[in-house]
């Protein structure tokens, strides 16, 4: 007989969890959250809290958004390997990236909260800037069509609403990729990660996350070369100011018949 006060047995690479609560009669899921290791040529470089799900196009991402590769083809390799801990992302990069690493080696304690954990100083802030983007010209209900199917994209979060979502849409509010995770970052970075893999263009059309818009979605989705990013939520002073100076369309509580843009 099983205990329902104990968890249930679950892989470390599924997203998602089965508990079976007290005076609940039925199975409940939950987004699983565990620390996942970045190394670089075997080399530590970040540990963050992140959902076991996708994880190549997570690795592939945050290297892309965090400056340690400057294209795909300087990922040689991924080895995902679950450990007792958690998971380690193994990352194998030219060795031309590898002595840039060594030049400015930053290591993250990564947060869900948080894209700036880990500096050592206020001035490595800019370390990494993404170049000015362009915002795409957007048809009018580009914004509308993509709400409904951003929710719909949500597989794992209907099943538990406790998971991210970050979307890539064509100008026309079509949807063509989504990525999930506990962390909204960390769901950004999956999706450019999905989308450097399909050789997919950024500028082609535009971010849509489920969540508030802060500074450090503003300044990955520039670093992916998108040049608009719509959120569901609450934008920050400091994402407002980051879009304006990267010329990024930053728009906010894109909800059902509202949508205000921000810069």
């Amino acid at each position: 007989m099983i205990d329902p006060l104990t968890p249930q047995p679950v892989d470390v690479l599924s997203p998602l969890r089965l508990l079976r609560p007290p005076g609940r009669p039925a199975d409940e899921s939950i987004a699983v959250e565990v620390p996942i290791a970045l190394t670089v040529n075997e080399v530590s470089q970040a540990v963050m809290l992140a959902t076991p799900a996708d994880l190549e196009d997570f690795a592939l991402g945050f290297a892309l958004n965090e400056g340690w590769i400057a294209a795909r083809r300087d990922l040689l390799d991924v080895d995902v390997i679950a450990r007792p801990e958690g998971v380690e992302l193994a990352l194998r990069v030219t060795a031309a990236r590898e002595q840039q690493l060594k030049a400015r080696r930053r290591l993250l304690a990564g947060r869900t909260g948080c894209g700036l954990c880990g500096l050592e100083s206020l001035a490595q802030v800019g370390a990494v800037q993404p170049d000015r983007v362009q915002a795409p010209a957007l048809a009018p209900d580009a914004l509308a069509r993509a709400l409904p199917a951003l929710q719909a994209a949500q597989v794992l979060n209907a099943r538990c609403s406790g998971l991210h979502a970050a979307a890539w849409c064509s100008v026309d509010g079509q949807l063509h990729l989504a990525r999930e995770d506990i962390g909204r970052h960390n769901a950004l970075d999956k999706l450019c990660g999905a989308l450097a893999r399909q050789d997919a263009d950024p500028r082609a059309g535009f971010v849509l996350m489920s969540s508030r818009a802060s500074f450090e979605l503003v300044h990955k989705t520039a670093m992916a070369g998108a040049g608009l990013l719509a959120c569901m939520s609450a934008p920050s002073s400091l994402a407002i100011d980051t879009a304006e100076r990267l010329g990024l369309q930053l728009w906010a509580f894109v909800r059902e018949g509202r949508a205000t843009r921000y810069a």
